[in-house]
């Protein structure tokens, strides 16, 4: 385990008065920022600005379609400088932007935070925990509201700022911003996202390569439109109910084929431990669960139509043109999976993008999507939205890091995709990973749901709910700050669970999940749930 010396530690998370803007007077600062901003920033309406004291439980606004995002209120760890915008980014469209400023806790670092699904909100959270790790963070809306993609429709404008154009022009005004409140320009520039937010590190590593110093990237949708194609294949194939053949209980998927899958793939790694460590090893044999003849409407086995059904989702998904649309379904997810996609009918954000922005018809029905339409859709690929360029050369020029991870327990975006990735990156630069290891490096999160979550030790300081340490080794963000500015990049990445995950219970196992393209693997099963019972190999 990579250990951090303790001043080193310090200086992760102090200011540093050579390297910053030292404030005398936070609040005065923020009073006058209104009147200094609305003079000097392009295309942009100041809303208002407020110094608040740490502590504050920040109410936020449930107008606008904002209801749905789910952020009621956001509690803030220390005192800052909330200034809230709008930008325009056409006549046509525009972009709601907040920058979280630390008063004095400024480490004289920038982030950018990401979005999710189709949204449309701000992730509050993840500027709460930025700012509170002092760095001056901005987050935008992805010019509209919402967790919904009906803005799309009739506006390419608003699926341009979805694409790339929002989170790219909250950075460049975020950065305008820390300047005029601190007085000196930001030293280092971060981002962190997850899952849209995923795609949109990626996106910006591959079109703007010098927004970030450090990238942390997480269960990224890039190729977007295959796997929003994927994704809608899957009420296809199940239907919504019993009334259709295929059809596939929760209580099924939850009992009889997540029982098979550990029973066929948990002991892989070397332990029975509940977790699939490398899913890409399992090769799920549903057969096994076939029903005996004369046996029909039972809940301990599946029909043969079923089972075809099912073999489908943990197999590749390919289209009209026998090339690969995405990978398949990684087995261990289906506990979760069947509840997102396999019962619970269309998957709206799959159902938005053909309604709104491929065909841009309200009445296409999600029941009668074909491969035919995965074509149609990565042929539009509007603004780029796949975000599956190989070559990122550019940010490797720059200096910049990137650190990718996906939760192998990820029941929304399959972790299989992230490979297919990181491969394509190897053979388009001509690079092999002992080089791809000087500015991108991924970790397989073993046990971890879509961006937290799950089995396993998946609490890896990649968002506010999952920080259990500033330590670089089991925080990722910190760690891309200590690769970043002192050089010590990651071979592991150091996850905890607690017992119940409740934090109160204490710790139930920690693990250090692997650089891809190892695989990590149990040499001591008796003592599983430490650390050093494993090895990457």
């Amino acid at each position: 385990m990579y250990l951090l010396e303790p001043l080193v530690l310090a200086s992760l998370l102090t200011v540093s008065h050579a390297q910053s803007g030292i404030l005398t007077d936070p609040s005065g600062s923020c009073n006058s920022l209104f009147a200094t901003l609305s003079n000097t920033l392009p295309n942009t309406t100041v809303n208002f600005v407020e110094y608040l004291p740490a502590g504050t439980n920040i109410s936020l606004s449930q107008d606008y379609n904002l209801a749905s995002c789910g952020y009621v209120s956001q509690v803030i760890s220390v005192d800052l400088c909330r200034v809230a915008m709008e930008v325009k980014t056409s006549n046509r469209s525009a972009i709601s932007l907040e920058a979280w400023l630390p008063g004095q806790d400024w480490t004289g670092r920038f982030l950018s935070t990401g979005n999710g699904g189709l949204g449309g909100c701000i992730q509050y959270d993840d500027m709460a925990y930025a700012s509170g790790l002092g760095f001056a963070t901005v987050g935008a809306n992805n010019g509209h509201n919402g967790t919904r993609g009906i803005a799309f429709g009739n506006n390419t404008e608003v699926v341009h700022d979805f694409a790339d154009r929002s989170m790219h022009t909250g950075v460049v005004i975020g950065k305008q911003v820390t300047e005029k409140y601190y007085g000196s320009a930001h030293k280092k520039s971060y981002y962190l996202g997850c899952s849209t937010g995923g795609r949109q590190g990626f996106k910006a590593v591959q079109t703007y390569p010098e927004d970030f110093d450090g990238v942390v990237a997480g269960a990224p949708a890039f190729n977007f439109l295959s796997l929003t194609s994927w994704s809608a294949l899957f009420y296809t194939l199940f239907g919504s109910n019993s009334s259709n053949p295929n059809f596939v209980s929760v209580q099924q998927w939850s009992g009889i084929i997540h029982a098979e899958v550990l029973r066929q793939c948990d002991g892989i790694d070397g332990v029975v431990d509940g977790i699939v460590e490398d899913p890409e090893m399992c090769r799920f044999r549903p057969e096994a669960l076939l029903c005996a003849p004369g046996v029909t409407n039972s809940t301990d086995c599946l029909s043969k139509e079923q089972v075809v059904a099912v073999r489908t989702v943990f197999t590749d998904y390919y289209g009209v043109d026998g090339k690969l649309i995405y990978p398949r379904m990684q087995p261990g997810s289906e506990v979760v999976a069947s509840r997102v996609y396999y019962t619970a009918g269309a998957f709206a954000y799959s159902a938005d993008w053909f309604r709104y922005v491929v065909y841009n018809d309200t009445t296409w029905d999600p029941a009668t999507y074909t491969i035919e339409d995965a074509k149609v859709a990565n042929d539009q690929n509007p603004f780029n939205i796949a975000t599956w360029n190989g070559d990122i050369s550019a940010f490797q020029k720059s200096g910049g890091k990137l650190l990718h991870y996906h939760g192998q327990m990820d029941a929304v975006i399959t972790s299989e995709n992230s490979p297919v990735y990181y491969n394509l990156v190897s053979r388009t630069m001509g690079l092999n990973s002992s080089q791809l290891d000087d500015f991108y490096r991924f970790f397989r999160v073993s046990g971890m749901g879509h961006c937290s979550g799950g089995d396993g030790a998946s609490m890896i300081g990649n968002q506010l709910e999952t920080n259990t340490s500033t330590d670089p080794q089991k925080n990722v963000l910190m760690r891309m700050v200590d690769w970043v500015e002192n050089g010590n990049a990651p071979d592991t990445i150091t996850g905890v669970k607690y017992v119940d995950d409740d934090e109160t219970k204490g710790v139930d196992l920690v693990r250090n999940h692997c650089k891809y393209p190892k695989r990590n693997t149990c040499v001591d099963p008796a003592n599983y749930k430490t650390p050093e019972a494993w090895t990457c190999v």
